[in-house]
């Protein structure tokens, strides 16, 4: 969910990340030579590893994200990604049990609803 569009489970989301990545925590970056290296806003399209802990995936795992494969394109870790994902909206982790309505559709952006 995009914290500048208000969308439901946004800051909720944030909330995730600042646990998973306390400011000033050290973390690798590991991009995907199959994927783009930046999105059309010129970020930094990465996996992001703190202690050999796939953030990407646990922001999933919890419901704070979801895949999403631009133009179908898939990453070494989608596979791993999609199984997250569907784990947690099948127990409504997270955005899924908060913004009802909400579909998991990897080929598009996830589009919560309240």
């Amino acid at each position: 969910p995009e914290t500048d569009e208000d969308e439901c489970y946004a800051a909720e989301a944030k909330e995730v990340l600042t646990r998973l990545l306390p400011v000033g925590t050290e973390v690798e970056i590991e991009t995907d030579p199959a994927l783009d290296k930046r999105d059309r806003f010129g970020r930094i399209l990465a996996y992001v590893e703190r202690d050999g802990t796939n953030i990407n995936l646990e922001l999933v795992r919890e419901g704070a994200a979801s895949p999403y494969f631009f133009h179908g394109d898939r990453g070494r870790y989608a596979l791993d990604l999609l199984e997250a994902a569907n784990e947690a909206s099948r127990h409504q982790r997270g955005l899924w049990g908060a913004c009802s309505g909400t579909a998991l559709d990897p080929l598009h952006s996830v589009q919560t609803r309240s």
